[in-house]
Formats: structure tokens, sequence, C-alpha cells
């Protein structure tokens, strides 16, 4: 071994006060957000149901607590998932807003913690139609400063897709929900092309009777990507 390298338990007590401290504050900064995020959500969910006068009773507005990494908001025919991922990762040297100065100074600075934001038809949960896709309306990803980058589509792309250059807010993340809301809304369903539907096997009739010929979502596309 060459004595040169050091000692390796010197380099992994080195590696455990930069890389994994940076990571559990990083954890922590995210799971604070998350909470906050919640509060939001319900929050606007209640300013919601005080506002809307629906035609149906049966057009809902509901916010449900599932556990402290998830929750959900039920708008009418619509079900956003906010997931958080309790995994901290590293943006990749290719991802676009890897140009900002800030990312480069220090590797530490480039460890984010994820809050993803799905859209599934409220049905899919309510008739347990396991194979009705979700789409991925925003991520939110926040380091160790606070600092932030929104990914989305439609509204969303005003507020960030960019690193911030302060620590988010509640506030911002209020805007989140409310821009999650609208994109859920605005995102409508599409009937399956009708050969699509044409056959169908005795199985699916049987199995599958509520999945049949439903509808889908046209979903967004995420203009940026990390890993």
């Amino acid at each position: 071994m060459d004595e040169k390298q050091g000692d390796p338990l010197d380099q992994i007590k080195n590696l455990l006060e930069s890389k994994s401290t940076a990571k559990q504050i990083t954890y922590k900064n995210l799971l604070a957000a998350f909470q906050t995020l919640s509060a939001e959500a319900k929050r606007i969910v209640g300013a919601l149901n005080k506002k809307v006068v629906p035609g149906d009773n049966d057009v809902t507005i509901e916010f449900t607590t599932i556990n402290s990494h998830e929750f959900h908001v039920k708008l009418a025919g619509d079900l956003l998932i906010f997931v958080l991922h309790t995994n901290v990762v590293a943006i990749d040297g290719s991802h676009p807003v890897m140009q900002d100065p800030y990312l480069k100074e220090k590797e530490v600075n480039r460890y984010f913690g994820q809050i993803m934001i799905y859209n599934f038809m409220a049905d899919s949960l309510k008739f347990n139609r396991i194979n009705d896709p979700g789409y991925l309306l925003a991520r939110l990803l926040i380091n160790r400063e606070g600092r932030y980058v929104i990914e989305g589509d439609g509204h969303l792309t005003g507020i960030a897709n960019k690193l911030s250059s302060s620590p988010i807010v509640d506030s911002e993340l209020g805007i989140l929900v409310k821009l999650a809301l609208m994109l859920a809304i605005e995102n409508d369903l599409v009937a399956p092309p009708f050969p699509d539907v044409r056959y169908i096997t005795l199985f699916q009739k049987m199995e599958r009777t509520l999945e049949l010929g439903a509808g889908r979502k046209i979903g967004f596309q995420i203009t940026m990507s990390g890993k």
C-alpha cells in the first residue's frame, strides 16, 4: 500500500465530516420544507373549500396526511401525491443548473434532497386501478443551505428552473402548491384511441372491469433532469 495516500481511516473520517454531515443537514432542511409544504397545502385546501361552491356535491377538495414523508391533495377528480425522498442525491455535472458557479465552489453544495409531486386520477386509488399511470408535475430540490431548484412545466417554469440565490421560504412553497393544483386541473384526461380498446380478453373483463376504457392524463414533460 502506498504510504503517500495516507491512512484510510483518516480519509473516512474526512468524508464523514464533510459529505455525510452535509447530507444530514440537507435532509433536515428537506424535512422542514416538506412539513411547511404540507401545512401550506392544508391551509390552501381550507381556503378553497371556503371559496368554491361546486354544482355537484361529489366535487370535493380534501387534504390527507399519509405519513411524515407523504400527503395527498384531492381536487375533484385529480389526486396530487406529495412525496419526500429520504435519499440525498448529487446533481450530475451535465445538468444545466451545474453551470451556476455556486455549485462548483464546493462539492457539498451539489447535494440535494428531493420532493416529488405526482398527479393521479382520484379514481385510480379509489378503485385500486393499479395499472393507471400517474405523472410527475414537479420536483423540488433543496440543498444544505436551503437553496433550491424547481423542475416542472407550464406555470412552474416561471418559478425557478434555475438555482435560487437564497433559501426557500414559506410563501414560495405556498405558490408551488397552488401552481401544482392549477397544472393538475389543466392536465385533462384523454380517451384512448378506439382501436386500442376494440378487443378485450375475458380475464380483462373479469379482473379489470373498472380499468377498461379509462382515460389517461396527457401529462407534462419535466424540462430538466438530475440524478
